[in-house]
């Protein structure tokens, strides 16, 4: 049994959902694990991980305006806008999505269905360094 691990770092240039599969799946291609588990985590309180699909453009743009209207910036409910009037929404969407994912690699890649990509989701407007925590492990 191996387990290796790494940090990925996205540059994510506001409020959006970025793509990271090509990076998630080439780092499992090199890790040498032919069947194991991967297992992703995001250091961060105001972005998340989510799988979906990565087809369509059309489902990205969906996602974000259901979210925008579920957590809308500036709502009177939130008390806690020291960051500015994203801060709490970008908590209630992390909060509602998902800051971890555990995905089967089989035959040294990701066991992604066919329209599936890995995405992390800022929830923030301003740019941000965020880090994903990258662990394998497996034979």
């Amino acid at each position: 049994m191996r387990q290796s691990h790494e940090t990925l770092s996205i540059n994510a240039q506001g409020r959006r959902l970025y793509d990271i599969t090509p990076q998630v799946a080439q780092w499992i291609e090199h890790s040498s694990v032919q069947s194991g588990l991967l297992t992703l985590y995001i250091q961060h309180t105001s972005a998340s991980l989510l799988i979906n699909e990565n087809y369509d453009r059309d489902v990205l743009v969906d996602l974000e305006a259901f979210f925008n209207r579920l957590a809308p910036d500036g709502d009177e409910l939130f008390i806690h806008t020291v960051e500015g009037p994203d801060d709490m929404p970008a908590h209630v969407r992390t909060a509602l999505t998902q800051t971890s994912l555990s995905i089967p690699v089989i035959n040294g890649k990701v066991a992604l269905g066919q329209w599936q990509g890995i995405f992390l989701f800022e929830h923030r407007h301003q740019p941000a360094r965020r880090q994903v925590l990258m662990h394998v492990i497996g034979e």
